[in-house]
């Protein structure tokens, strides 16, 4: 039997999620949340706003510095989120938004419950890259937990083992780095996608791939207060790293071994994208 289509939106809805994406891609997310949240208060099961309403939560939330608006945001965000799970259960969104709050509330807790937290998550991120496998932020949060859980340290693999009955199948640093690099696929122009794979190279001594990354984030157009930041995090990550390449290159030629090509700042596939929509306007 075919699932029935859920009914179309009525015009003022429609005007009204459009509002709330405009404001949303103009960076403007506590104005796109409480449009959401309008479009909440008259249909309370409107999917959409409420996988939208539960994301722009948490991202507001996780700009707060004290724990106490975090952990508001947090919860709000989780609310919305377990609503739109109860419309739809295999939901890619709304899994996600799940995944998401619930990765967030566990850097609030303490380290049984985060570990719980981390415990309950791996399900829904999951299910989130199988269902939208277009969505780079879910890869982006499927590598985070893949990574996160792949160096539990002994305390926490034992309390796991005994409390939670085994460490949640899937952290695997080799997969963590292949989520975030279909993650930096889908976005390429993303900041923090480029920041998170390379640190993931770093501590997996791959140092130069993690080079020729920093060298295209050099490249890619900041928009928002935390694109600046982010920028900032990896410029600062880059000299370091170039140093101890030059040195093992030095190293290399004194062992009388052939040294590895210079690494390039590469023409970046989103350099290419950017000068076409240059073009075109």
């Amino acid at each position: 039997m075919l699932a029935t289509a859920p009914p179309a939106d009525p015009p003022a809805v429609r005007v009204k999620l459009f509002q709330a994406a405009a404001l949303a891609n103009s960076f403007k997310d506590s104005e796109a949340l409480a449009v959401y949240q309008e479009i909440l208060k008259g249909v309370p099961t409107h999917y959409l706003a409420l996988w939208q309403a539960a994301v722009l939560s948490v991202e507001i939330g996780a700009r707060y510095s004290d724990e106490t608006r975090k952990s508001a945001y947090f919860d709000l965000g989780r609310q919305y989120a377990d609503r739109a799970l109860l419309l739809r259960p295999e939901g890619g969104e709304s899994n996600y938004a799940v995944a998401l709050a619930l990765f967030n509330q566990a850097t609030l807790y303490r380290a049984g419950a985060r570990l719980r937290a981390f415990s309950d998550l791996r399900s829904h991120v999951y299910l989130a890259t199988e269902r939208r496998p277009d969505l780079p932020e879910a890869w982006q949060l499927r590598g985070r937990w893949q990574y996160r859980v792949a160096h539990y340290n002994i305390i926490e693999r034992l309390y796991s083992k005994i409390v939670l009955g085994g460490v949640p199948p899937g952290g695997d640093s080799k997969e963590a780095m292949a989520d975030l690099e279909k993650a930096r696929e889908l976005a390429p122009q993303n900041l923090q996608f480029c920041y998170d794979l390379a640190r993931m190279y770093v501590y997996q001594g791959r140092r130069r791939r993690a080079i020729a990354l920093l060298r295209k984030a050099e490249r890619l157009p900041t928009f928002t207060s935390e694109d600046l930041v982010v920028s900032r995090l990896c410029r600062k990550m880059l000299p370091p790293l170039v140093r101890a390449d030059a040195r093992r290159q030095k190293r290399r030629a004194r062992e009388g071994k052939k040294p590895k090509p210079a690494i390039l700042a590469p023409a970046d596939s989103s350099r290419a994208r950017r000068d076409t929509l240059s073009r075109k306007q």
